[in-house]
């Protein structure tokens, strides 16, 4: 367990918090006008080893080498000068803080950082923390890494679960999920749409299986996975006779086949590592996959429903008749996707190059 204070004065800006991996989707802009939940659980907080936020410089104003030194292979946009290292914690663990009225911002229903910090220690005024609330935005403080220190707590050591132990408590992520928006004279409304979650999650392991590839045709499993990746592999490797074979592996699941070349494998939402084979072959590539996700693709049939006795309460979104499908397929994050793929050296090869321009120039739209 961590306490974050004031670099300045040592005020407690925080709760205790236990570290957890950063979620894949903590960048993604969901939408428009859509009411994106908190991103970190209660109690917790992650490292993100990417500098976030303004001041920026454009790719033409790097130095040579400097964007390859930072871990991108590949052109971007612009990219932040803020130190990397913030942690990312949820709002309501935030202590000793006060919101700076002139860095509110000018954004659409919240506040979106775009001025820079707009959190100031209570103690001595030092600008710590950058708090993220605004529609589209998964909601979010994140501290500061040269205006905070992270102390450790004794006795609070939390031990991490093991594979075992995750798989049973069986924490899935559903891939459908009612969507809430501003809804004007009305107040909110809903829609039915594929989880953000999920989408962030297949542009992430889009880059990597992509990777994997070696720019050969990929197999992947039937049912929910091809649903979610067969349309835009399709798209975007070379037409022709499978000659690369992904599975889903992981905790609890048998071995692959000798002729598997990329394994769908769980990422340790504590730790952030993904889980591998006792017994590796040179060849397996693995593709991550938040273990929510994951624990639905390899059971992706929910649990039965549970008799439950009294009304519910006016707000609640009913499962009778059941919720409606989504109107089209998975669209994968296009955010995540070019995020996770510039900081692949593989796309430096030049036919992942040509997938990231033309992807860059607007291609593919029904992909992303």
């Amino acid at each position: 367990m961590f306490v974050f204070v004031c670099a300045g004065c040592g005020t407690e800006l925080t709760a205790p918090l236990s570290q957890v991996a950063l979620p894949v989707h903590a960048r993604q802009k969901y939408g428009n006008g859509v009411q994106l939940p908190v991103l970190m659980e209660a109690g917790t907080f992650a490292v993100d080893p990417d500098p976030w936020g303004g001041p920026w410089r454009t790719w033409e104003e790097l130095e040579p080498g400097e964007a390859e030194a930072r871990g991108i292979y590949a052109p971007v946009h612009a990219l932040s000068d803020r130190a990397p290292g913030a942690g990312v914690i949820a709002p309501g663990d935030v202590r000793g803080t006060r919101l700076m009225p002139e860095r509110l911002g000018g954004a659409c229903c919240g506040l979106d950082g775009g001025d820079g910090p707009n959190m100031a220690c209570e103690g001595c005024g030092l600008s710590v923390a950058t708090r993220i609330d605004d529609c589209s935005l998964w909601q979010a403080v994140r501290l500061d890494a040269e205006a905070v220190h992270r102390l450790p707590l004794d006795g609070g050591r939390t031990a991490s679960l093991s594979w075992a132990e995750l798989v049973a408590q069986g924490e899935r992520t559903p891939p459908f999920e009612a969507i809430a928006t501003w809804g004007g004279q009305l107040g909110t409304s809903h829609y039915w749409s594929w989880s953000p979650r999920w989408e962030a999650a297949a542009g992430h392991a889009l880059a990597h299986l992509l990777v994997a590839s070696e720019g050969q045709p990929v197999e992947v499993p039937d049912g929910l996975t091809a649903d979610v990746f067969r349309p835009a592999l399709d798209a975007l490797l070379p037409a022709g006779a499978p000659e690369r074979r992904a599975v889903l592996a992981g905790p609890g699941q048998p071995p692959p086949d000798a002729g598997v070349d990329i394994l769908l494998v769980p990422v340790h939402p504590r730790t952030g590592q993904a889980w591998a084979p006792a017994h590796p072959t040179g060849s397996v590539h693995l593709v991550p996959l938040p273990l929510g996700v994951w624990l639905w693709l390899v059971s992706p049939r929910p649990d039965p429903p549970v008799p439950a006795s009294g009304h519910l309460p006016l707000w609640v979104l009913r499962d009778d008749p059941l919720p409606p499908l989504p109107h089209g397929p998975l669209r994968a994050d296009r955010g995540t996707f070019q995020h996770t793929l510039v900081r692949l050296p593989a796309v430096r090869s030049p036919w992942l190059s040509r997938i990231l321009e033309k992807l860059t120039h607007g291609a593919w739209s029904r992909l992303f």
